[in-house]
Formats: C-alpha cells, sequence, structure tokens
C-alpha cells in the first residue's frame, strides 16, 4: 500500500552536550511517503476473520522534518543539525523498515511470535576489487568498502582503506544478521577515501539472499553502478570480489531434508560443538552429578591450523608474449598473511603448460589467509607477469579437497587449473 503521511506533531527533545549545555529541540513538520507491507496474519474463523495486522515500511522514499531549537536558531551550533537529523532517520528506519514489523492485535491474544527474529547469519569475506574508477587528479583512489544488509548505521561494516590502488586486495572477514532471506540482500558501496573531506561514491552492487544456496559457498564477482535503482549506467566503475556464505539458524525448513542435521554449521560451528561436546563427555563419573556447563567459544578464539596442499595442474589459454607467438609460464604461490612462496619450474614455447607440481603451506590461522597466485612468463632479463588468481581458504576447510578451474586476471581467457588439500589441527586460543 503506499502511502504519503504529513502532520504537525509537537515533539521536543532534552538534547545535551558533551560540554554541557541543554538545547532544547522541537521536531515539527513531520512528513513521508513510501510503500507499506500488509500482513494480516493469523487468519482465525472468527470476524474479521484475522488476529492481527503487522505492518512496515517497505522501502524509504523521502523523509522530511524540521529542527527548530526552542528560543534559538538550531544552525547557530555547528555539527547539531546534521547529527540529530541522522540520529532521527536511523531512529525512524530502525523502528519501522521491513523486516522489522508492528503488529496491531485485533483479537485478543499472545502474538509476539510474529515478532522480527534472526534466522541465519550471512558470512562475508571481502576479497578485492579490480578496475576501479580512478577519483583523484593526482595518484590513485584510495577505495574502501562499506557493506550491509540493513541500511542501518551500526549494523554498517566498513573495510580498512587501500591507499592509492584501483585494484585493492582487503581479505577483510564480516557477519550479518539476517531475518528474512527471501526479501533481504547484501548491499556493498566502494568510496574513495578523502581524508577530512566526505568520501567519494565510486560504485555500488547488490546481490539477493535468495541466490544463496544455505551452508554452501558462493563465490561472485559484481559489477559496480552508480544508482541500484536507476539502471541507466554504462560507465565501467570496476567490479568487488566477494564470498558469501549463508548459515540458517534453525533447519525447520524446506532445505532441512535436503541437508544433513549440521549442513547449516560451518566447520567452525561443527568445531565448536564438538569441543563442548567433549568437554561435557569428561565431565562425567561414576556418581551421578548435574551436568557441566561446558564453556562457551566464540569464533574469534579459534584457530584453524593446517597443512594446505596446493597442486597446480596445468593452465589454458595463456596470452602470447614472445615474438614466436608462445611464452616460457611459471607461477608463484603467495600466502599472504604469512609471506610464504614457492613457485613451479618454467616451461619453455607453451600457452598451454601442464606442471602437476604440489606444494605444501604450513598455514597458522587459515580464515583470515588468501593464497595469492600469480602466473608470469620467464625472460632472460626478467619477467612479466600475465595475470593472477586470488583464492581464500574458506572452501578448502569446510569441504577438505576439491579441484578447482580459476580465471586469470588480467588475461582475456586464461584459466589455472589447481587441486586443494585441507589437512586440519583446529586449537582454541587460551
Amino acid at each position: 500500500m503506499e502511502l504519503q503521511w504529513d502532520g504537525n506533531p509537537n515533539i521536543v527533545l532534552d538534547i545535551k552536550t558533551r560540554v554541557g549545555v541543554a538545547l532544547p529541540v522541537q521536531v515539527k513538520n513531520i512528513g513521508f511517503t513510501g510503500v507499506f507491507r500488509l500482513i494480516f496474519k493469523p487468519l482465525v474463523d472468527e470476524i474479521p476473520c484475522f488476529g492481527a495486522v503487522c505492518y512496515s515500511l517497505r522501502e524509504k522514499r523521502n523523509l522530511d522534518f524540521t529542527l527548530k531549537v526552542i528560543g534559538g536558531d538550531i544552525s547557530a551550533v555547528p555539527g547539531v543539525s546534521t547529527a540529530l537529523e541522522d540520529t532521527i532517520r536511523d531512529a525512524i528506519e530502525d523502528s519501522i523498515t521491513w523486516p522489522v514489523r508492528k503488529i496491531v492485535p485485533i483479537i485478543p491474544g499472545d502474538y509476539s511470535y510474529l515478532d522480527v527474529k534472526p534466522v541465519g547469519v550471512l558470512e562475508v569475506k571481502l576479497i578485492e576489487a579490480k578496475e576501479l574508477t580512478n577519483k583523484d587528479v593526482i595518484g590513485k583512489s584510495d577505495p574502501f568498502a562499506e557493506m550491509f544488509v540493513r541500511p542501518l548505521r551500526a549494523k554498517t561494516k566498513t573495510s580498512k582503506v587501500i591507499d592509492n590502488d584501483i585494484n585493492p586486495i582487503w581479505n577483510e572477514h564480516f557477519a550479518f544478521e539476517v531475518e528474512d532471506e527471501l526479501t533481504q540482500h547484501l548491499t556493498v558501496r566502494i568510496y574513495d577515501d578523502e581524508g577530512i573531506q566526505a568520501a567519494e561514491l565510486i560504485g555500488c552492487a547488490q546481490i539477493p539472499l535468495t541466490q544463496l544456496q544455505p551452508g554452501k559457498i558462493k563465490d561472485v564477482w559484481l559489477k559496480l553502478v552508480k544508482d541500484l535503482h536507476v539502471q541507466r549506467d554504462r560507465k565501467n566503475r570496476g567490479q568487488v570480489h566477494v564470498e558469501l556464505l549463508y548459515c540458517p539458524l534453525s533447519t525447520d525448513s524446506i532445505f532441512s531434508s535436503t541437508f544433513d542435521p549440521d549442513f547449516r554449521l560451518t566447520s567452525l560451528e561443527k568445531a565448536l560443538k564438538q569441543v563442548t561436546e567433549d568437554v561435557g563427555d569428561s565431565t562425567s563419573t561414576t556418581t551421578p552429578t548435574p551436568p557441566a556447563k561446558p564453556p562457551s567459544y566464540t569464533k574469534k578464539d579459534i584457530i584453524f591450523r593446517g597443512v594446505l596442499s596446493v597442486t597446480i595442474m596445468s593452465a589454458e589459454n595463456l596470452p602470447a608474449t614472445d615474438l614466436m607467438g608462445k611464452s616460457d609460464p611459471f607461477v608463484v604461490l603467495t600466502m599472504r598473511k604469512s609471506e610464504q612462496k614457492c613457485k613451479t619450474r618454467v616451461l619453455n614455447d607453451t600457452l598451454n603448460p601442464v606442471w602437476n607440481q604440489t606444494f605444501d603451506f604450513v598455514v597458522e590461522d587459515g580464515l583470515h589467509e588468501l593464497l595469492i597466485m600469480e602466473v608470469y612468463d620467464h625472460d632472460t632479463f626478467g619477467k612479466d607477469k600475465m595475470g593472477r588468481c586470488l583464492l581464500t581458504l574458506t572452501r578448502c576447510i569446510l569441504e577438505g579437497e576439491f579441484t578447482e578451474s580459476l580465471h586469470i586476471e588480467g588475461t582475456k581467457s586464461g584459466k589455472l587449473n589447481m587441486h586443494l588439500k585441507w589437512t586440519s589441527q583446529t586449537i582454541i586460543k587460551d
């Protein structure tokens, strides 16, 4: 239902600043337009045939209001007006925007089950971006990312700033609560940091959570656009690379019959479950005693230590860099966090090399590690870089072993074929 609301309430806020100055601020002339979602639930036999009505603002269209200091001008105090406006907007969005809903009982009863509740957790790994628009006149952009599932300031995650780079690598991990996987989506906004000035938007992207399979990793490149609602932007603003994993909090869904009972658990959560079960078993004695409560652990307490075996099998359709239309390719493998390095042998005069070489890396923190594979052409006087592939260890930790074919960034159609195997040693920090 599309609704326009205009009112002139008399709301007085008692604002106290950090320096101890009290400001009685009046909020007047509140008005907004938007589309509301109405839910008539539960259906009952007695008239009007539903027990309650839930209403929620599906999307914010426009919100206007006037702020006035009683007995003065609010603009006389620098920064107060903007801060108050942002706070009020956040409060309104947080209280009525979907999936939050307001419940109006029609027939007396308990309708607390209709309140919004988290149904899952979205794990997001912000890996990298490429070909970002350069916003700086001198040098290159200093990009950072903002991400959210609900557009609220308190629920928005911000990455670190990568200085002077339009092909940044972040390799950062974030987690978001999901209240309705059927309608919510992940939004990513890439900005250029301008120091003391306001950051400039480079581009934004969205992916609906309905595109994610619960318990399965989705690795995706998202194309950046200027506006998510006005699809008229054909300018190349770059792409952002993210790895997504949606984990429902309950198996009471249509997916429960498809997966094993622990499909919703990440490897980390399974490790936590096993640790708590082991602790519970170790407390049992011949004398009946109350079950000891196992210690609670969080993701920050878990370290995934193990050995990653990487087999570089072959590459396909590499670009020709020699005068004779061939290349002398080799691959350099680097663990970004631990800075371990290995490289394959050089194969002469081929665009489809076959190496079949295996390298073992001792990994101290698998959840935060990143494997970088750079393909080079060997020359007498040095080497020429063809492109690179980036790979997190999340899928390897979850699945244990798999074969993958990755596009080599920087090439037109080059692919790198590899096999990975993870031998884990999960530990808990003291």
